[in-house]
């Protein structure tokens, strides 16, 4: 049987309170962000997450880094952190969860607004092949 741990985390971004929920299972881990306006409760969070759970919609998986606990000289382990601090780049799984979903919809909006873009184009054509042929139609 599959096991799916969540997590829940609601912080402020101005102007409204952010939902992060992280679902985690053998594929990886999968972000859902949720907007709520005013700060919600506990109890809110909890409700509307059993309430709207299937109707989430969740980014791809990320696959989960395996931890391991070996001992390491903490020496070493301190220039690592350090070497890792000074390196920029998104963070976390669920930013990186969340940047793969804008993508993925920022994708989508470009095929679709060049699909729109390109039947605008071909009713025009065929609009003026219309009026083109009813000018020469009386001779």
């Amino acid at each position: 049987m599959d096991r799916i741990s969540i997590t829940v985390k609601v912080f402020f971004q101005d102007p409204f309170w952010i939902g992060l929920c992280e679902r985690t299972d053998s594929r990886g881990c999968s972000v859902c962000k949720i907007t709520f306006g005013p700060e919600p409760k506990e109890y809110e969070v909890q409700e509307f997450i059993s309430q709207n759970w299937y109707r989430l919609s969740f980014s791809p998986a990320v696959a989960e880094a395996v931890r391991r606990t070996e001992h390491k000289n903490p020496k070493r382990m301190l220039r690592q952190v350090k070497k890792q601090m000074n390196q920029t780049g998104i963070g976390t799984k669920s930013q990186q969860a969340l940047k793969l979903q804008h993508e993925e919809n920022k994708e989508m909006r470009r095929f679709l607004s060049k699909e729109k873009r390109e039947e605008e184009e071909q009713r025009k054509f065929a609009l003026r092949q219309q009026k083109r042929k009813e000018k020469h139609r009386g001779r």
